[in-house]
């Protein structure tokens, strides 16, 4: 054994990180049974840009609850993936080289991208974009996995994937075509939620309402019933007019229901329109009739489904008027039209609201408010509903039963926190479509799919060609289908490829399976599957994990994992979630370097499971503090020298100490069996220091053996007993330092040291009792002393206590500990130190 002269934290990160990488410290034995195998569904991190602090903090507390399944003995699954296809990589990629994708460009095998990215991006072709993809996508990764092995995880980097990989691809593809088999995978021409700046389709998964500054405009509206008054709607969107297929009023609603039935003409474009009574037309809103255009929010979208209306286009997927007037216009309403073709929203709200003036259609001045509007989480300007082709997985949004199986799922799985469970069968519930999985993307899994050509070079829709199984992955646009040539591609009687790629969501969903080698390695898959432990923020149950729960049952008919646990946010000093969008994001570096990696995983492994938690560097300075004390402890500890190979526990204080140790490691182990780790470290700590600042002072003289070998050996074999225990059940939050102590005399990793349980401390432990008086005792002593400005070793004339047969046992310990001249015994439950 060999201990440092001077102890510290400082470059334990990089040493054992690579020590634990060469000697294999956390591969998953692929042999063992599936009873004791715990697999971990770890999320996959964006690999865009750079970690930050709450990545760190929600990533340690699952790295904790690893590495404790790990010392019980359970073989842990424990993979890492980056999640580096989709819309993030692709803006990190557009702006980093200053290049857009042109898929009509031809692939460039010598394309260099400039040095310096100009105002204008360069058009490249959509191979050539890929391949900027996968390089920037390598780098980031390359920094991620840095960050990850300085914070401590326990990964299997063996077992690492990415979403755009070959086997990803292949899992997501091999998905799809089954679910196409079942008929839960269809395309469909309908109403898409479109963000006009990506030009891309957008689920409902990834929408958020944003409050934006508007305007009522009151718009009138005349009956084509003779003498029947003119009809004032308030709208946001004048701009929709032309776009009116209806006016729609609650059924109840006195002030409309003679209209019913009837129609009327649309002011300004002359288009004839009925009336019409549906239950979410609101009386207290605006007017009280609506008109319905399609399509301006997805209650347009209902009303065009249930009223059985028809399509009036209007906007381009640039989000621009289209250069022809939709059907159903006046001639003079067409005129009209002719000025607004190729214009913006904005520019054709204005257009429209001046001619409306100008006719004498608008009424007064627009009213201004303030009201939520539909945004893509990523995206910049509001989004539009557009008419689009668009592949699509039943959720049970329309189908009931789907949706009840699909609640039951979420009562099986076990929920850590338990009240999470409320989030998502609040968005089962709220389902209002089946999932659109298609984006109008590049740097994403293709739909595997072709189309056959007719005679006149027109897709047929109807019968997609797809791929056999074996053959995955495919790249419809550089694969040819069974059956056809190259040379067929885009030709009248050949083929064409379906241009899209799925949503990131659509492979995320799938970890589980590309983690575990589902369709790769069957043997891994069995043992892996349905995983243990789906680890995740708040914020994404709506989509990470509910399709995923989505996936696992409508492929496997199970769960894909049996316990969620899910992490709060990172909150900046004003309260607000931590975002890179925000620009309130702390980078984890500068924190690893200045209070170390321990500290910074005390600081995540002390939040409230599922609580929101404030970014505190105070927090991680007391975690430097408490790692630095285990090293000095273990040293000094060490130091007393080892007891003698007969050496057995006998003195009552050290038999208390055992005995007091027993129920912290029961609370401990108990707390991270429900996936507490906050609960576990403060049992720990707690006794840490009552075992540092109290039981090594009372028994350190006689550990120097100042009474005796017998009495030196019972001290230190307890001692050495309960350092033990502490740096084991200290080890999931603090695993630099703990190895580190650990080291200097023990073999092997602490990591795969068995946990700790009280039955094994039985032979040793006695009536923890006399500890309670003998620390009762030492605290008054130093109270004393304390408030007397002296020295610890200034001699105390007169300890009074309680008469206590307990502290009979202990009262030789507490006299040398305190310097004590005199111990005196009272009736009184109290301690009393006289100087």
């Amino acid at each position: 054994m060999s201990l440092p002269d001077k102890p510290t934290i400082d470059g334990l990160p990089d040493k054992w990180a690579q020590r634990w990488e060469s000697e294999r410290v956390y591969r998953f034995d692929r042999d063992a049974p599936r009873e004791r195998v715990f697999a971990i569904d770890t999320p996959p991190p964006t690999a865009s840009g750079e970690l930050h602090v709450g990545h760190v903090f929600s990533y340690s507390q699952t790295d904790m609850i690893a590495r404790y399944q790990r010392m019980r003995g359970r073989a842990v699954f424990y993979p890492m993936g980056w999640d580096d296809n989709g819309l993030p990589t692709e803006r990190r990629v557009q702006q980093f080289y200053g290049v857009r994708c042109d898929p009509s460009l031809p692939y460039d095998p010598g394309f260099t991208p400039p040095d310096k990215p100009g105002k204008n991006q360069l058009p490249v072709s959509r191979r050539n974009f890929i391949e900027l993809c996968e390089r920037l996508t390598a780098r980031d990764e390359e920094a991620f996995e840095r960050v990850w092995r300085l914070v401590g995880l326990s990964v299997d980097w063996s077992l690492l994937y990415t979403t755009i990989g070959a086997r990803a691809r292949a899992v997501s593809q091999r998905a799809f075509l089954r679910a196409l088999a079942r008929g839960d995978a269809y395309p469909a021409q309908a109403p898409t939620l479109w963000d006009t700046t990506f030009r891309t389709a957008v689920a409902q998964a990834e929408l958020e309402d944003r409050d934006r500054p508007g305007a009522y405009h009151r718009l009138v509206f005349h009956p084509d019933a003779a003498g029947a008054a003119p009809i004032t709607v308030a709208t946001t969107r004048p701009e929709l007019l032309p776009a009116c297929v209806a006016l729609v009023a609650h059924p109840d609603d006195e002030r409309y229901r003679a209209l019913f039935g009837g129609t009327v003409r649309t002011p300004l474009f002359g288009a004839r329109v009925p009336v019409l009574a549906h239950r979410l037309a609101d009386p207290a809103k605006g007017t009280g009739i609506a008109m319905v255009c399609t399509f301006g929010d997805i209650t347009d979208v209902i009303w065009w489904r249930e009223l059985d209306l028809p399509t009036r286009p209007l906007l381009g997927f640039d989000g621009r008027f289209l250069p022809d007037a939709p059907d159903g216009l006046s001639t003079n309403g067409r005129a009209a039209y002719a000025g607004l073709a190729g214009v913006t929203v904005h520019t054709g709200r204005e257009r429209i609201t001046a001619l409306l003036r100008e006719r004498g259609e608008l009424l007064g001045d627009p009213e201004p408010i303030t009201h939520p509007v539909k945004f893509y989480e990523r995206g910049d300007k509001p989004l539009e509903i557009v008419s689009t082709r668009q592949w699509y997985i039943r959720n049970g949004g329309r189908d009931e039963a789907l949706r009840e199986r699909l609640r039951e799922r979420g009562r099986e799985l076990s929920w850590q926190p338990a009240h999470m469970r409320t989030r998502y069968e609040h968005w089962v519930n709220g389902l209002a479509g089946d999932w659109l999985i298609s984006r109008q993307r590049f740097f994403g899994v293709p739909i595997p799919v072709w189309y056959p050509l007719d005679a006149d070079g027109v897709p047929d829709h109807d019968r997609p060609i797809t791929p056999a199984e074996h053959a995955l992955p495919v790249d419809p646009s550089s694969d040819t289908p069974p059956g056809y040539a190259e040379d067929q591609r885009g030709r009248p009687g050949g083929f064409t490829a379906d241009p899209d790629v799925m949503d990131t969501w659509a492979t995320s969903s799938l970890t589980p399976q590309i983690a575990g080698g589902w369709g790769f390695d069957d043997d891994l898959f069995a043992r892996v599957f349905p995983m243990d432990l789906r680890p995740q923020s708040h914020e994404i149950i709506r989509t990470w994990l509910f399709a995923t729960v989505l996936r696992g049952h409508t492929e496997h008919d199970a769960l894909p994992w049996r316990t969620a646990a899910i992490a709060g946010w990172i909150l900046d000093p004003d309260r607000k979630k931590m975002s890179k969008s925000v620009g309130n994001v702390v980078t984890p570096s500068g924190l690893l370097a200045e209070h170390g990696s321990d500290a910074v995983r005390y600081w995540a492994a002390a939040a409230r499971p599922g609580a929101d938690t404030a970014f505190d560097t105070g927090q991680m300075r007391v975690g430097r503090r408490l790692a630095m004390k285990i090293l000095n402890a273990t040293r000094f500890v060490l130091g007393l020298g080892e007891p003698g190979p007969d050496a057995d526990v006998t003195e009552p204080l050290d038999r208390a100490l055992l005995a007091a140790l027993q129920p912290v490691i029961a609370e401990a182990t108990a707390a991270l069996d429900q996936y507490d780790q906050s609960r576990a470290l403060d049992a720990a700590e707690r006794f840490f220091w009552l075992f540092c600042d109290d039981y090594l002072e009372l028994v350190k003289l006689r550990a120097y053996g100042q009474h005796g070998p017998a009495a030196a050996d019972s001290a230190r074999l307890a001692l050495r007993t309960a350092l033990s225990v502490l740096l084991r059940l200290l080890a999931p939050v603090l695993p630099f330092v703990t190895e580190e102590a650990w080291s200097w005399w023990q073999p092997g990793s602490i990591h795969r040291a068995a946990w700790p349980t009280p039955s094994k401390l039985d032979a040793m432990a006695g009536d923890p009792a006399p500890l309670a008086a003998a620390t009762a005792a030492i605290e008054a002593v130093r109270r004393a002393k304390s408030e007397a400005k002296v020295s610890m070793r200034t001699p105390l004339r007169t300890l009074t206590v309680p008469e206590d047969a307990a502290f009979a046992l202990i009262e030789q310990d507490v006299r040398n500990a305190g310097v004590i001249t005199s111990i005196t015994h009272h009736p009184a439950p109290t301690y009393l130190a006289h100087l």
